[in-house]
């Protein structure tokens, strides 16, 4: 069931909800570099920003293929309010996601848990 539940949640966001909801001018995007095309890949998501750090669960952890562009490159920046943000993102399986969606956002925290199947937390540095 996990498998199809990533098949048709990625499709989703791939083909109908990501192209919509990177229209919106307040949308929190994460840009990172194609590890294939070394071009831009923006992902609307959810998260916090805490001090300089901001914070997210992605819900198919190492699935994911921003999280596989991370791995390859994690400089990456993060649109937060309308205002774009430099930074360094680190993968951190120690940390607990569960709890971690706790402190996010909760419409998104409730898709990332209800969908998710390998959830993996992300903080990202902010250099600017």
């Amino acid at each position: 069931m996990s498998d199809r539940r990533f098949r048709a949640t990625t499709a989703f966001q791939r083909h109908v909800a990501n192209p919509l909801t990177r229209l919106l001018p307040f949308q929190t995007l994460l840009e990172t570099t194609g590890r294939v095309s070394g071009q831009p890949r923006r992902t609307p998501l959810g998260g916090r920003r805490v001090g300089d750090s901001f914070w997210l669960v992605s819900e198919f952890g190492v699935r994911s293929q921003y999280v596989r562009n991370i791995q390859a490159d994690p400089r990456v920046r993060v649109r937060i309010g309308g205002r774009w943000h430099h930074g360094t993102a680190h993968l951190l399986p120690e940390d607990d996601p569960v709890a971690r969606l706790r402190t996010l956002p909760k419409g998104n925290s409730a898709a990332v848990k209800m969908l998710g199947t390998q959830l993996l937390t992300i903080r990202v540095d902010l250099t600017d």
